[in-house]
């Protein structure tokens, strides 16, 4: 909006030329979006208590949780808000991926809002019926990815870490390729959210990292320098990442330990969507495996914990996903989540060498 009103004053006051800049757009979309955090987060977190829009802790949870039963929740709402918010004060409107990611992004929203209904009002801990969320959240990432193998120039060619030359063109196979990218980086987004601030720490983290990945690739310069594949306006995706990371470090402040706002499936949800259709925009899909490495982790462990299960009778952690093991190890809350923290930090900053390094 901003974008659309100011730049074209710059041939009158060159000071408005600044708003032709990707990264200038980018800083003020995360300044905007941190600032109305601190503005209304406290107002939000009085409204939900006001209704008692609270936490419902599940049976099968470390005891240790109980006591966070109703916390607010619904934070999720607040975070969405946001972004869009500064995503459309600061992004190029006419851009299509930027909207095409908006509206993955708000489609997975409403399938964590439909879920977090169902806990925070009906009082049911169970949600909404794992088959029907994930049937739905399948049809949101098939929009994306149909929208994306069909716009104009867009390549099914597989960019893989490290590797220069391997490029395997997957055809009409990347949209199912797509739809998994997708759908496994909501809901191991969804999984990692067990501990306050655990799942937004290497949200922040990972969007940081795919702010540099959106630019370069949508820079033909700088992508042609570093041999990856140059998608035309992707670029602009760095201004709704840096409204990401501006949210979520926002939300952060409340929802660090002892958190007095959760995020809800109303979050995390939209955050991994969005993450996942960044990276399927930006031709780097198998990065976001390592950039965000700590939802790949958590997510296997609960795919190994149910099949030894089922397979053995045995289980392979104490609890699954893999932060409650730890916690049932006698780790405190919050020396979980800071060196967890540690670790996705340090690998977005291997995810990002690999720019380099191919």
């Amino acid at each position: 909006m901003l974008y659309e009103l100011l730049y074209p004053l710059h041939t009158t006051y060159s000071f408005f030329n600044v708003f032709r800049y990707i990264t200038f757009r980018t800083i003020y979309a995360a300044v905007t979006a941190l600032v109305i955090s601190f503005l209304i987060g406290q107002q939000v977190i009085d409204v939900l208590r006001r209704y008692q829009l609270g936490q419902q802790i599940r049976e099968d949870v470390p005891k240790s949780h109980m006591d966070k039963s109703g916390t607010p929740t619904l934070g999720g709402l607040m975070i969405l808000l946001i972004i869009l918010v500064s995503t459309l004060l600061w992004a190029d409107l006419n851009n299509r991926y930027l909207w095409l990611v908006v509206l993955t992004t708000m489609g997975f929203g409403l399938i964590g809002f439909w879920d977090d209904y169902i806990k925070c009002v009906r009082k049911n801990a169970q949600g909404l019926r794992p088959r029907y969320k994930l049937g739905l959240q399948i049809v949101v990432a098939a929009f994306a990815a149909f929208m994306l193998y069909h716009s104009p120039a867009y390549s099914t060619i597989l960019s893989v870490p490290f590797f220069k030359k391997f490029t395997p063109d997957l055809g009409m196979f990347y949209i199912p390729f797509a739809i998994f990218v997708i759908v496994g980086a909501s809901n191991a987004v969804n999984l990692t959210d067990g501990l306050d601030g655990l799942a937004i720490g290497p949200i922040t983290v990972t969007a940081m990292s795919y702010v540099v990945v959106a630019y370069v690739t949508g820079h033909k310069i700088f992508s042609e320098y570093l041999q990856i594949p140059y998608i035309d306006g992707a670029g602009e995706l760095s201004v709704f990442l840096g409204s990401v990371v501006g949210a979520s470090l926002g939300f952060l402040w409340f929802n660090t330990y002892p958190a007095t706002l959760f995020m809800g499936d109303v979050g995390s949800l939209p955050l991994g969507g969005a993450l996942g259709t960044v990276a399927v925009v930006s031709k780097h899909e198998l990065l976001l495996a390592l950039v965000g490495g700590i939802f790949v982790i958590e997510a296997l462990s609960v795919v190994f914990q149910v099949v030894s299960f089922k397979s053995r009778g045995k289980r392979v952690f104490l609890m699954a996903p893999i932060h409650h093991h730890f916690e049932l190890k006698g780790w405190q809350e919050p020396k979980i989540v800071v060196r967890f923290w540690i670790l996705s930090i340090v690998l977005a900053l291997l995810s990002l060498s690999t720019l380099k390094l191919r």
